[in-house]
């Protein structure tokens, strides 16, 4: 395989980004090295989420987003969510500079597998595992004892320079309900189950790039960190391997204005964004 021009062009810096089609572990491998500023991602959890009959899907059903026992499974969210996370994390890191960052979003602690402890430990194998952020999405998550309200993000950094860090010294390794504007999204039937808020995202890139920078989601679903990254002013690179969800990607952010005065984003201002249709 080649590296995809459209990905070329992002590069060499004559596109502001892309949605590709493809497995990313195939995608990544063209990719040359050091080639992206940051990747702020959100893989499969491997909990098979919006399958038939289980929580998620039955919960929908129950609030009106879905016929009883519809399933609109996402893929490689089963067993092998875990293999394809831990192929994924040498090309991710061959990607970025030394210094810069990978934020990967994970599961809390809830359920009989201790995921967000497994994918951490494989994380510090491949990068320097720099933290644990936790996003308080706030009270009554789904479940039934100790209802899940709260989702992780590990940040792992190539070592060997100074880390890309625009944060300042006022941010925590906590995101409050509501803080920066980051909200958790109740999908309707025609959206992506499991989908993170643009602001998510945003409140990462902001962290960790500046405008003009490259940012990677080997993961792109329907398309929030490219339009976060857009809103910011950022080139971005989404891979996605469900060929409907990029389709709705590449129209989302093709709605997404661009800023008209693009610059580095302090946390305390990048969640200013609004939302996106």
């Amino acid at each position: 395989m080649s590296l995809d021009p459209a990905i070329q062009a992002v590069l060499d810096g004559q596109s502001e980004g892309c949605i590709v089609t493809g497995d990313c572990l195939e995608v990544m491998a063209d990719m040359p090295d050091g080639c992206v500023d940051a990747v702020v991602t959100d893989p499969p959890y491997g909990h098979n989420n919006n399958n038939d009959g289980d929580l998620i899907a039955n919960w929908e059903a129950a609030l009106g987003r879905g016929e009883s026992g519809e399933a609109r499974p996402i893929a490689n969210d089963g067993a092998e969510a875990n293999e394809l996370y831990r192929q994924a994390l040498p090309l991710m890191r061959r990607l970025l500079p030394r210094g810069h960052c990978c934020c990967c979003c994970c599961a809390g602690g809830g359920g009989p597998d201790p995921q967000f402890s497994r994918w951490s430990l494989w994380m510090d194998e491949v990068f320097a595992f720099k933290q644990m952020v936790v996003w308080d999405k706030g009270p009554m998550g789904m479940g039934w004892h100790y209802r899940r309200s709260y989702e992780t993000v590990l940040v792992g950094e190539v070592p060997g320079e100074a880390c890309q860090w625009y944060g300042g010294r006022k941010t925590e390794n906590i995101i409050r309900p509501g803080q920066y504007g980051i909200r958790k999204i109740m999908p309707g039937a025609d959206e992506h189950p499991c989908a993170k808020p643009v602001e998510l995202y945003a409140h990462f890139i902001g962290l960790h790039t500046q405008s003009g920078g490259v940012v990677l989601d080997p993961f792109a679903g329907n398309g929030p960190c490219c339009v976060a990254a857009k809103k910011l002013g950022r080139r971005w690179i989404g891979i996605e391997i469900d060929p409907g969800y990029a389709e709705i990607a590449r129209k989302r952010v093709s709605a997404t204005p661009r800023p008209l005065f693009p610059g580095p984003s302090k946390p305390e201002q990048q969640m200013t964004l609004e939302a996106t249709p």
